[in-house]
């Protein structure tokens, strides 16, 4: 933690929306401040083993090295007044707290200090205001926009997210969470049962459409309740007094929620599975050209890949929900079929259900002394079954050993197998490609080394 300013920490703007030029003249700030900066920088000097102060250069100094540390992720809370606030950039920066009744351009520059992608662990900044600066940047926003652009920039309230609304812009109907998730619990409760293409397509555009109301509703501290409230057990009264105090409720709100219905978790997965089948049955079937015989039309279908992405279920969590659930006494059958379920909601571990299964019939879970452990243990498990399972796709399919172990390592370390270049036919047996079982050997052999590195990628190791 740091803070860095060169000037009274109450001054105000001097004109609408400004936010001074960064100074390094200390001068202008009284003694108490002067004081106190001298102590933060002294904290740092014994932090980072640095020797700057107050005065002109050693405070322009530590401001470079602070820009520098801040970067470099070595600072986790910056405090300023009016520096760092304009042009300075860090992408890792990702909220911002402010105290101050900024407007208009000073607002804007403020706002997107946490604005700044970075790589897939970072998609937006937040903003958190100790002030209402509600309508200041509505305001700020149509100035530098038109009178619809906070109707496109800014969010709608909770309310109208879960109740529905009417696009101001283009004036269509947006259905609510809870219509979304009433029509899913009637015409979908047991998604097990789905069979016909034309349910098949209604329960895609359904889901789908539930996928986005919840990921805009991820947002806000209202929905986050709401779910951590499925996880209470409302019969135990100290339970819900500790929920109550976690998430700052009264009765009235705790009373508000309990009247909001929503899908378990377990129904959330189920529906995710059903999903994730849906869209792998229609790939496969324009693959064998069942499509053109179909007399539905699944080009207004839009399968939500990056927001199944952005809650995917990783790989150690599974693994460490069967260390947990086996300590529960529960029988591997009761397991596997948990497992499963987690397993085929999952969009990247989709492939890997066999491994995972064959992982917990042929192990002694009872063994496991820790998360970690069972961790380590799968890995060394993988490692064993791709070897093995890589020397029986060599020797059943014939291929030429030595390229196919150099293709499959080259696909697994690129996470997919290609048929573009020469890799793929240097492993093939030697057969002339006018031969007309060529192709469809080619073809075979490629689909086998696709589905092999999906079921090993990140887990199995060297060939």
């Amino acid at each position: 933690m740091a803070t860095i300013f060169s000037f009274a920490a109450n001054e105000e703007q001097a004109t609408v929306g400004e936010i001074s030029d960064e100074s390094f003249d200390v001068s202008a700030m009284n003694s108490s401040a002067k004081e106190f900066l001298s102590a933060a920088i002294s904290d740092y000097n014994a932090l980072f083993k640095t020797n700057f102060s107050v005065d002109s250069n050693g405070f322009q100094n530590y401001y470079r090295d602070l820009a520098k540390q801040v970067k470099a992720k070595e600072i986790d809370l910056l405090i300023v007044v009016g520096m760092f606030l304009t042009g300075f950039d860090a992408p890792t920066l990702n909220t911002l707290f402010v105290d101050k009744n900024l407007r208009y351009h000073g607002l804007l520059q403020a706002y997107s200090r946490t604005n700044r992608i970075y790589d897939a662990t970072k998609t937006f900044g937040n903003i958190v205001t100790f002030r209402n600066l509600e309508q200041a940047t509505i305001d700020t926003i149509t100035l530098f926009g038109d009178k619809n652009t906070k109707n496109v920039v800014l969010e709608k309230s909770y309310q109208e997210y879960m109740g529905g609304f009417t696009d101001v812009v283009t004036g269509e109907a947006r259905r609510g969470f809870i219509e979304v998730v009433a029509e899913l619990e009637q015409r979908f409760p047991n998604p097990d049962e789905i069979v016909l293409e034309k349910d098949k397509k209604d329960f895609a555009k359904l889901f789908g459409e539930y996928l986005r109301v919840e990921n805009v509703l991820q947002n806000y501290d209202e929905f986050a309740n709401l779910k951590a409230l499925q996880q209470v057990d409302t019969n135990d009264p100290a339970a819900v007094e500790a929920f109550k105090a976690d998430h700052y409720l009264s009765d009235e709100d705790l009373t508000a929620l309990q009247a909001i219905k929503i899908p378990t978790e377990r129904t959330i997965q189920d529906y995710r599975s059903t999903y994730n089948d849906i869209r792998d049955w229609l790939r496969q079937a324009k693959v064998s050209r069942e499509k053109e015989t179909s007399t539905i039309d699944w080009d207004d279908v839009v399968f939500e890949v990056d927001l199944l992405k952005s809650q995917e279920i990783n790989l150690d969590y599974i693994l460490e929900l069967i260390f947990q659930q086996n300590k529960k006494n529960k029988s591997k059958d009761e397991l596997i079929q948990e497992v499963r379920r987690l397993i085929r909601a999952s969009l990247g571990n989709r492939a890997k259900e066999s491994l995972i299964v064959d992982f917990i019939n042929q192990t002694n879970l009872d063994e496991m002394a820790d998360k970690a452990s069972i961790i380590d243990t799968f890995f060394q498990f993988a490692q064993a079954e791709q070897a093995r399972e890589a020397e029986e796709l060599i020797r059943s399919e014939g291929l030429n050993e030595a390229e196919a172990k150099r293709y499959i390592s080259a696909s697994l370390k690129r996470e997919f197998a290609s048929e573009n270049g020469t890799e793929l036919n240097s492993t093939l047996p030697k057969m002339s490609p006018l031969n007309p079982q060529y192709k469809t050997k080619k073809q075979s052999v490629f689909q086998k080394i696709s589905a092999f590195v999906e079921k090993f990628k990140d887990v199995g190791g060297q060939i």
